[in-house]
C-alpha cells in the first residue's frame, strides 16, 4: 500500500507483526532498515516499508495486547477490536480498514441462512466497536463505513443463492450521522438484465466523507472531480 506522504501499515494479527529471522539472515535484515543508499524507486519504497514496519511494530503490539475492554465483541471478530485498541493508544491514523475474513459474504449456494448469520456478526462486531468508542470517549471522533465490493442480483439462483450484481447498499454508522435512508429506493422490477438499477453514485458517499467528516474541501483532488455530499452528518 501507497501514500504520498507517509508509508501505511498493514497487518493482520499484532502477535505476527515482526521480523523474525535465522541467525545468518539477522545482519541482513537490519542493513535493510538501516540502509540509506537508494538507488531507484522501487529500492526506495522497499527502504520506507521495511523502516515504518520497524518503527510501528513493537508499539502495535504493546497497544493490541495491553488494552482491556469490558465490552463483547461478538463471535466473530474482523479487527475492529484492534482498530479500538490503537485508538485507545493515541495513534494519529485517521483511516483504518477491516475486512470480513475469507470473503464470507460470497454466498452463491443455500445463502438465506448463511447471509443472515454472517449478517448478525457483522452487526454485533460493529455494533460492540461503536459501544466500546463511547466508553472510552471518543465516540464523537469516530465514523463506521461498511461497504461490500459487489451487490447482488434481484432473482435467486439454482442453488438457492445469489449471484453477483451492479447496484448494492452502505452503511454509515456512528453518533454524530444523521439517521436514516439517503438517496432514492431502487426498484425491484424495472431491472438492468436481472440487475437492480443504482441510484445513488458511490462517489457521492465517499465525497459525503471527504467534505463532511474529514473536513477536505478540495474533494476533485480525491475522486477526479467534486461530487455533491448527502448531508449524512450533523
Amino acid at each position: 500500500m501507497r501514500a504520498r506522504s507517509h508509508v501505511p501499515l498493514v497487518f493482520d494479527d499484532p502477535d505476527k507483526f515482526l521480523r523474525t529471522a535465522a541467525f545468518e539472515e539477522e545482519s541482513a535484515l537490519r542493513a535493510v532498515v538501516t540502509s540509506r543508499e537508494v538507488g531507484n524507486p522501487t529500492q526506495r519504497f522497499l527502504l520506507e516499508v521495511a523502516n515504518s514496519a520497524e518503527n510501528a511494530e513493537p508499539r502495535l503490539r504493546q497497544a493490541c495486547a495491553e488494552y482491556r475492554t469490558p465490552v463483547d465483541y461478538g463471535l466473530v471478530h474482523f479487527g475492529l477490536d484492534k482498530v479500538a485498541a490503537l485508538i485507545a493508544a493515541g495513534f494519529p491514523t485517521r483511516i483504518y480498514y477491516v475486512a470480513f475474513r475469507n470473503n464470507a459474504f460470497d454466498t452463491h449456494v443455500q445463502q438465506s441462512d448463511v447471509h443472515a448469520r454472517l449478517l448478525t456478526y457483522t452487526s454485533d462486531h460493529i455494533a460492540a466497536f461503536l459501544h466500546d468508542m463511547d466508553r472510552i470517549g471518543r465516540a464523537d471522533d469516530v465514523c463506521v463505513m461498511a461497504f461490500s465490493e459487489f451487490g447482488r442480483r434481484v432473482a435467486e439462483n439454482a442453488n438457492l443463492g445469489i449471484d453477483h450484481g451492479t447496484a448494492s447498499t452502505l452503511f454509515i454508522a456512528g453518533k454524530r450521522v444523521r439517521g436514516g435512508h439517503y438517496g432514492k429506493m431502487p426498484s425491484l422490477v424495472d431491472l438492468d438484465d436481472g440487475n437492480m438499477r443504482y441510484t445513488t453514485d458511490f462517489r457521492r458517499v465517499y465525497a459525503t466523507l471527504i467534505r463532511e467528516w474529514m473536513n477536505h474541501s478540495d474533494v476533485g483532488a480525491v475522486l477526479g472531480r467534486d461530487f455533491e455530499p448527502l448531508g449524512v452528518f450533523g
